[in-house]
Order: C-alpha cells, then structure tokens, then sequence
C-alpha cells in the first residue's frame, strides 16, 4: 500500500475536527484508512464510502462486506482497512465527526491497476538479411497508462511507436509499442527485450525478450602464413567464412581452374597448403563458400620470390714480383627484376626493400682499393724494365754505331766483368 502525504482536515473551529489522510493501493491489495481527532468530548466517529453508505460507526459495522474490518476505535481515532481492493472501491471516503454541526474530512482512495506480462508479436523465424522487422509489444489492465520501453541487448532503442486504449468500463488501459527496423547480419543472436514500467511494479519492471535469427550469405575472406614467400618455403592459405546457415565446405581454384599440382597443393576443409613453393605457382587463387541464401568468395594473389643471397668479395693478394690481381663478386638476384636497388611492391599489400646499400658501397670500395693497388704494381714494373734498358745502352755506346748494338755489347761484356754489375730496387 502507498500512502500519500497530504492530510485533510475538516472545516470550521479551531477545536474539535477529524484528520483523514489520502491513500494509494496497488490493485488486491489492502487500504488502511485513519480518522483522528486531537480533542474529543465522547462525540462519535463515522467512516462512509463513495456511495455515502455507511461502514462504520465508532465500533459498530454497519455496512456487510467480509472485506471491511475495524482496525482501533476510541474516542479519538477510528481506522478500518479495505482488503482485496478492487478498481471500484477507488473513490473519496468521508470520515464523520458528530458534533453541532457534523464536522467532515475527505480521503481519497487511488487504487493502481498492475499491467500484464507484455508479449512480442511479429516476429517470424528466421529472417533476410535487409528485410524489414516490425515488433510490437503489448500490455493490458494498468492504470494509469503504463510505459514500455525497447531494448537491443541492453542497449535502448529509440523512435519506437507508441500507442495506449482506455477501457471505459474497467478505466484501465492497453498500450502498445511497436519497433521498426531492417534485419542486419549483426543482428543474428541479438536479445531484443521489451520493458513495461509501471508504479504499481514497485520498480521491478516485467519483461518480455526475443531472441532474434537472422540469415545471410557467408562473408569470407583468406589469411596467409608467409608475408614474403621465396621459392623453395611453403605456405598455407586458411579460407574464413562466415554466414548463417553455416556455409558448405570452400572450393579453391587457381586462375580460374582447378589446383595444378594436387601433389603440392593439398586441401584440408578449408585450408589450401602449398609445399616447395616454385614459380609455377605464381597466379590468382580463389576460396568460394556458399549456403543455401547465396555464395561469395574472395581472392589473394600469389608471388613467390628468388632466394635473396649476397657473397662478399674476395681478394688475392699479388706477390711483387708477378703483379697478380683477381677479384671475384658474385651476386644472385632476381631474373625479374634490374640490376639496380628497387623496392618490390606485394599485390597482396606488404612491401619488401631492395638490398643493402652500406653492403654495396663497401663491395665498391674494396674494388676501387684493388683497382689503384694494381695500377700502382704495375707502374713499378715498367719503371724497373725502364731502368735496365738505359743501363745496358749506356756500356755499349762508346764503340757501337747505334742503340742495338750498344745493348749487344753491353750484354756481352757483363759476362766478363761481374763487377761491373749494377742492380736497380
């Protein structure tokens, strides 16, 4: 029972008058209802219904109703309560004070219809993706109007229609509420709830929820487990798919046929692995999944690479007297691609650089280095046979007629005379 706050009084003098209070009461169940009278000379108390009938006078029942019971009678306070409370006891009780003239104070009984558990209507399992949903839910018997909110798993849902009916002869109310929107795969296992909130309810709202299921074509897509593939490795390609019903097994092609080499490709469910990976396989592969709403399918492009691998360069040292320099760099790289440092683009979106531009440089310079140590060995070399040729011209000359036979005679006077020997370092 909830009892209001305002007191009544009766009209008139400053002694003798009664004080009744306004009372609000859940429909079935009890009202309490209180007269009181702070100076009283013996005089009588009376409680009358809407009617004006009389319920009870001081401690006499006056009025046969099983549902009416005199709760404390003396001279200053006579209460009664009202059990089973329906929708007609609602209305104005007047308590009587007998003096001259009779003194009155009014009390207003307010008797709260409890709506029924709501119910969800319009829903029919399962539904299309992108078809429209019309939910309504509906309740009956509150008073007054009660109110009915949606909620999309806990989550509120605004710009619902909102429609109430009073029943003239109970004074109660139906009202009704109605969600429109499109089905959305995101939907699919969603628990829309209908709340009904009432201050018969005493804050504990009744509920009513309905699971939605909603069907849609599969959404797939493929995962892959070498970003930078190279020949020789292996790969696996795992096709998700995703839809309701639950997709049929994938199919996988390869440039729009069926997978070359079974040996190597190998299809397990739904993942395609691939073994010792060539450039043969290079090409556009496709997963396919399909239920009974449609099919769908995506694609990934394959691109297997050369082995990258660098020899740094080797170096002989010559000995001084042969002058001998070999060089040898050797570097392996891709048939596809120049010779320069380029950066080479994934069509599947990742990105591999080009080589290693401190290597290079350092593979540069050692050549350089070698270049200028042969360049100066053999400068020495021809400085020395320089040297000897203008030594042995020079002991020929005083008796030879020309160059030639100066060196002739040279050549042939050093046999004789060793200590005449000249070196040049």
């Amino acid at each position: 029972m909830l009892v209001a706050a305002t007191k009544n009084k009766a009209r008139g003098s400053q002694g003798q008058f009664p004080l009744t209070q306004n009372v609000t009461v859940v429909e079935g169940g009890t009202a309490n209802l209180t007269c009181r009278v702070d100076q009283n000379d013996n005089t009588s108390l009376q409680w009358s219904n809407p009617a004006q009938q009389t319920l009870y006078f001081d401690d006499k029942k006056a009025l046969r109703d099983n549902r009416i019971e005199l709760v404390r009678a003396s001279w200053h306070e006579l209460s009664i309560s009202v059990s089973d409370v329906s929708l007609s006891d609602e209305g104005q009780y007047t308590c009587s004070l007998f003096t001259m003239p009779v003194k009155t104070s009014k009390a207003f009984l307010t008797v709260l219809g409890v709506p029924e558990k709501p119910q969800i209507t319009g829903f029919t399992s399962p539904v299309m993706e992108g078809e429209r949903m019309q939910l309504t839910c509906k309740t009956s018997g509150s008073k007054p109007a009660a109110d009915i909110r949606w909620f999309k798993n806990d989550k509120e849902v605004k710009d619902a229609k909102y429609l109430k009916e009073e029943d003239t002869v109970r004074k109660t109310f139906t009202v009704s509420s109605t969600l429109d929107f499109l089905a959305d795969r995101s939907d699919d296992g969603a628990v829309v709830s209908c709340r009904v909130d009432h201050e018969s309810l005493n804050s504990t709202p009744q509920i009513a929820m309905q699971v939605l299921e909603i069907h849609y074509t599969p959404l797939v897509k493929i995962i892959s487990s070498n970003s930078w593939p190279e020949e020789g490795q292996s790969i696996v390609l795992t096709c998700e798919s995703k839809g309701k019903p639950v997709p049929e097994p994938v199919l996988w092609t390869k440039d729009g046929g069926e997978l070359p080499d079974p040996e190597r490709m190998v299809v397990n469910g739904r993942v395609l692995s691939i073994s010792f990976l060539n450039k043969t396989d290079n090409g556009t592969y496709r997963c396919e999944a399909k239920n009974p709403i449609g099919r769908n399918s995506t694609e990934y492009v394959l691109i297997v690479h050369d082995v990258f691998n660098t020899l740094l360069p080797t170096t002989v040292i010559p000995s001084l007297t042969t002058a001998t320099v070999t060089t040898n760099v050797a570097l392996t790289a891709s048939t596809t691609t120049s010779a320069t440092a380029t950066s080479i683009r994934d069509p599947n979106g990742l990105t591999q650089t080009g080589p290693d531009h401190a290597l290079i440089g350092g593979i540069v310079a050692v050549v350089v280095f070698v270049t200028l140590c042969s360049i100066i060995l053999l400068g020495r070399y021809l400085a020395r046979h320089k040297g000897t040729y203008l030594t042995n011209e020079a002991k020929g000359a005083e008796d030879a007629p020309d160059a030639d036979t100066a060196i002739i005679n040279a050549e042939g006077s050093q046999v004789n005379a060793e200590e005449k020997k000249e070196y040049f370092i």
